[in-house]
C-alpha cells in the first residue's frame, strides 16, 4: 500500500473505506443498541472467561458508523452482591435517569447469589450505581435462569422485565421507581412466554400495532445460535413462532444470535444489531458486535437478515 494511502486508512478507518462490521474493536456480545438525546448506543457484554466479566463497557455514535467507546459504565465496584459474569446489559431512560439492567454471577440454582440487577445513573455514561443493593431477581421461576434481561415500555406507558434463559422466559410487570414488580390481576407476578424454540435473548419492539417478539435460538457457543421471531396483539402473547431471521453464514462469520433492535425515529428504517463469532475463530468468547439493516415485506413479515462486513451506511440523527 502506498504511504499516503496507507495514512489516510489509519486517519479516516475502516469504516470509511465500507467495512463497518465489527462496528467497534473488541470482543463484545448481547449488544443493546438504543437512541438517546440525539445519539447512538450500544452497551454490550465484554466477552471473555466469567471472572474478567467484571464491567460493562458502553459505545456512542452519531451516524452508526464512528463510535466512541466509553469504558466501565458498569463494574462490579458499584454492586456489591455481584463478583463475576456480568453480561447482557439493557437500559432505559426514565424521569431524566438511566437505568441499566444487567445479569451477574450466572447462578445455577435458588441457593447462589445472583441473578438479574438494575443500577442508575444521571448521564448514559455512568457511573451507574446499584439501585436496590440485591437482584431484583435472584430465583428460578417457572424454570427461566435469571439472566438475558430486556425491559420494554408498552403504549400505556407500563414497563415489563421480559427475561431467562435455559429455555424459559417470563414477562414481569416493573413498578414505576424499577424497585420491584406489580402483580397481574390474577395475583401472578411471573408469567411465562416462552415460544416454540425460545433459548435466551428476548427482544421486544411495537409495529403497527403489534408486538414483535424475538429471541435466540441454539447454543451460544456453537455455529447454530440464531434468531426467531412471532408476533402478537399483547405483549404477554400468545407467540407462536413464525421463523429464523438471523443466522450464520460460514463464510462470513458463525453463531449470529442474542440482538436488538433500533429504529431510526419517525421512520420504516429498522437496524438490527447483533453479536457473531468471525470466520476462522473457534474461541467461545471471540464474538464481535455488528449491525445490518433489517426490513419488512409487505404483510409486515422480518425479511431474512444477511450478515455483511460491510455493514451499514452513515445514518446520522436528526438533530
Amino acid at each position: 500500500m502506498k504511504p499516503i494511502l496507507l495514512f489516510l486508512t489509519v486517519l479516516l478507518g475502516l469504516n470509511s473505506w465500507g467495512q463497518n462490521n465489527p462496528v467497534f474493536p473488541g470482543w463484545y456480545a448481547d449488544p443493546e443498541g438504543i437512541i438517546f438525546d440525539n445519539t447512538y448506543w450500544i452497551y454490550p457484554t465484554f466477552s471473555a472467561p466469567y471472572e474478567d466479566q467484571v464491567f460493562i463497557d458502553a459505545f456512542s455514535s452519531e451516524d452508526l458508523v464512528n463510535w466512541t467507546k466509553h469504558p466501565r459504565v458498569l463494574d462490579t465496584a458499584g454492586v456489591k452482591w455481584a463478583h463475576r459474569a456480568m453480561w447482557a446489559p439493557a437500559i432505559v431512560k426514565k424521569d431524566q435517569k438511566y437505568y441499566l439492567f444487567f445479569g451477574a454471577n450466572d447462578i445455577q440454582s435458588d441457593q447462589e447469589i445472583g441473578g438479574i440487577g438494575v443500577a442508575v445513573a444521571d448521564k448514559p455514561t455512568g457511573p451507574f450505581k446499584d439501585l436496590i443493593g440485591k437482584p431484583l431477581v435472584g430465583k428460578f421461576h417457572n424454570g427461566a435462569q435469571p439472566i438475558d434481561q430486556f425491559v420494554f415500555k408498552d403504549k400505556d406507558g407500563q414497563y415489563y422485565l421480559i427475561y431467562g434463559g435455559w429455555g424459559h422466559c417470563n414477562i414481569v410487570k416493573l413498578k414505576d421507581d424499577f424497585t420491584g414488580f406489580i402483580p397481574y390481576e390474577d395475583g401472578e407476578l411471573f408469567k411465562e412466554i416462552t415460544p416454540e424454540g425460545y433459548v435466551e435473548g428476548p427482544f421486544m419492539f411495537i409495529k403497527d400495532g403489534k408486538y414483535y417478539f424475538m429471541w435466540s435460538e441454539g447454543g451460544w457457543t456453537g455455529p447454530d445460535y440464531s434468531v426467531a421471531y412471532a408476533i402478537a396483539d399483547s405483549p404477554l402473547g400468545p407467540f407462536k413462532r413464525i421463523d429464523k431471521i438471523l443466522e450464520q453464514q460460514p463464510k462470513i462469520a458463525t453463531g449470529a444470535g442474542h440482538h436488538s433492535v433500533i429504529q431510526y425515529p419517525d421512520s420504516n428504517q429498522y437496524y438490527i444489531v447483533y453479536h457473531r463469532r468471525p470466520k476462522g475463530e473457534t474461541g467461545r468468547d471471540s464474538r464481535e458486535t455488528c449491525i445490518e439493516v433489517m426490513e419488512f415485506d409487505e404483510d409486515g413479515l422480518i425479511k431474512p437478515v444477511t450478515i455483511t462486513t460491510e455493514g451499514v451506511k452513515s445514518h446520522p440523527l436528526k438533530k
